[in-house]
């Protein structure tokens, strides 16, 4: 189960570094980002995080807000996933993907 949770910890990582990417080269040129390359290539990461949330989002949310709602979910869920980590990994500290939490409680133990 820890194991899961850390590739979903990462996979949310990547996408929401790519959304905060993406949102900060278009800050340099707005009117053309879309036809930046590497504005297309953040996108291309992060689309289908804003495809899903496009589609829970009520239709007064204007489009050009939903990658900006898709960031502040996978900074929620960020944290969430970390902390349930934790809590999965202090429960049984042998288990795949704890070697970091048990390493600190061995150090905080000496």
């Amino acid at each position: 189960m820890a194991l899961l949770l850390v590739i979903v910890h990462t996979l949310i990582l990547v996408a929401g570094l790519s959304l905060l990417a993406q949102g900060i080269v278009g800050i340099f040129n707005w009117r053309r980002r879309n036809d930046n390359f590497v504005y297309q290539l953040f996108s291309i990461v992060a689309r289908p995080v804003v495809s899903a949330v496009r589609l829970v989002t009520p239709r007064v949310i204007l489009d050009e807000h939903v990658p900006l709602v898709a960031f502040l979910l996978l900074l929620l869920a960020y944290f969430g996933v970390g902390l349930w980590h934790r809590e999965v990994c202090l429960q049984d500290l042998t288990q795949a993907g704890c070697a970091k939490w048990a390493a600190a409680r061995a150090g905080s133990a000496q």
